[in-house]
């Protein structure tokens, strides 16, 4: 079935009868509760499958997980670390996803992701920041269900929103080069600034502090910036009140009031 829905077959076996079914059911890849993390002897019987394997690590120290690693390695190298509180729900001052970070330090080699059990989305953003890269998310049809995980799994909406926010965050975080984006052009031009006459100036006039005043929009003259270097300037020609001044409005010198670049 997750074949014909186009999804990869992921499941969690508890001891080798079922992983030993699992693997002739040809799953895509194992995925380890946090309580079989000191459960070596298993670990590495599923690791000779030489499946992909996602280890789920809490309640564990970083020596629990060295051995858990360490046993898997030696058989499989494709292996997934995944940050975990095993707690149903995780509060939030339990989840201390900084170990992502000291996870991520600890094994360079090896994709480190996040098992969530924190009852909501907003902590998955977090996550990726910190380097995760695999997210396990709970899910279920009815809050109602029996069982201790149903009542903080997420329902369909609440998934799409999980994996549309994370999808967000790469395109969000940009290239990290501060630009004028053209979506900014029209709110920018609207709520910046011009220079323009506080009055009636005639031509010939020495401009003076006062002269000059900023107004919205920030469309056709100079920028505020341009203010000092315009005091001391000969009007070309008049300006009338709130009438923008540019670059020909004044008598040119040996290094001309630069054009607005907005």
């Amino acid at each position: 079935y997750a074949k014909e829905e186009g999804v990869a077959f992921v499941a969690a076996a508890f001891d080798e009868p079922s992983a030993d079914l699992l693997a002739e059911l040809d799953v895509d890849a194992f995925k380890f509760a946090s309580g079989d993390l000191l459960n070596v002897p298993f670990l590495q019987h599923v690791a000779a499958f030489g499946k992909p394997m996602f280890l789920s690590t809490g309640g564990g120290t970083l020596e629990d997980i060295d051995r858990a690693v360490e046993a898997i390695l030696a058989r499989n190298e494709q292996l997934c670390v995944l940050h975990c509180t095993a707690a149903y729900p995780a509060e939030v001052e339990d989840l201390n996803l900084s170990v992502i970070t000291a996870l991520r330090e600890r094994y360079p080699e090896l994709v480190i992701g996040l098992s969530d059990h924190h009852n909501g989305i907003a902590m998955a953003p977090v996550a990726f920041m910190l380097g995760a890269r695999v997210f396990e998310k709970h899910f279920t049809l009815n809050h109602a269900w029996k069982g201790t995980d149903h009542a903080y799994s997420l329902m369909p909406d609440g998934m799409r929103r999980f994996v549309r926010d994370l999808r967000r965050v790469p395109v969000a975080l940009g290239d990290g080069v501060k630009r004028k984006l053209p979506s900014e052009t029209r709110p920018l031009e609207k709520m910046g600034k011009k220079l323009v006459a506080a009055r009636a100036l005639p031509v010939g006039h020495v401009l003076v502090a006062g002269d000059l005043v900023a107004k919205s929009p920030a469309d056709e003259g100079l920028p505020p910036y341009e203010l000092d270097a315009l005091v001391g300037r000969t009007l070309a020609r008049p300006l009338a009140v709130e009438q923008a001044v540019l670059v020909e409005d004044v008598v040119p010198v040996d290094e001309p009031v630069a054009a607005n670049k907005a």
